[in-house]
């Protein structure tokens, strides 16, 4: 995982002093996003258009609430890590555009914001301070549906943030 995407949402974390589950459009607006919910093809869960220090995330407002939450933040990751290498970004299932130009889904600036996604919804000190007071078994999906709730976020993407910060093992 990429610790710098870790290192700079958890920064931004410190500075907003958010509380979880995390105000994806309170995080863009504070530095400098606004989010417009759009109607997009099924398969663009969004967009980033970056206008000098600015910019607009469009959402799939056709998506759960949880993947526009997780869409939201990738964007914001785009933002603070890559805005000085491309000014659009559009992401779609299973190849993301940059600039007109198809990339891999495995990118590294895919990777990249999909890590600061994570961190940002999901920060690892919480997670930790949850887990010591009520740990969760791999297996036990109530339990996990419950945490993922509590962070706004699906089973899916929590039990993948556990796995790689070794919280949970199966």
């Amino acid at each position: 995982m990429s610790n710098h995407a870790a290192e700079v949402a958890q920064q931004l974390l410190d500075r907003g002093k958010y509380q979880v589950p995390i105000d994806v459009h309170q995080v863009a607006n504070d530095i400098g996003l606004v989010v417009v919910e759009q109607d997009l093809e099924d398969q663009v869960s969004g967009l980033l258009v970056i206008k000098g220090n600015t910019g607009t995330i469009g959402v799939n407002a056709n998506h759960h609430i949880n993947r526009q939450r997780f869409t939201i933040a990738h964007e914001c990751g785009h933002y603070m890590l890559h805005r000085d290498d491309t000014r659009v970004f559009i992401d779609a299932v299973p190849v993301f555009f940059r600039a007109d130009v198809p990339v891999v889904a495995s990118s590294s600036q895919e990777i990249d914001a999909n890590n600061f996604a994570a961190a940002l919804l999901m920060p690892k000190l919480k997670l930790q301070e949850l887990l010591r007071a009520q740990p969760v078994d791999a297996f036990d999906e109530v339990a996990l549906r419950r945490l993922a709730n509590l962070f706004g976020v699906s089973t899916q993407a929590l039990t993948i943030r556990l796995t790689r910060l070794n919280l949970i093992s199966f």
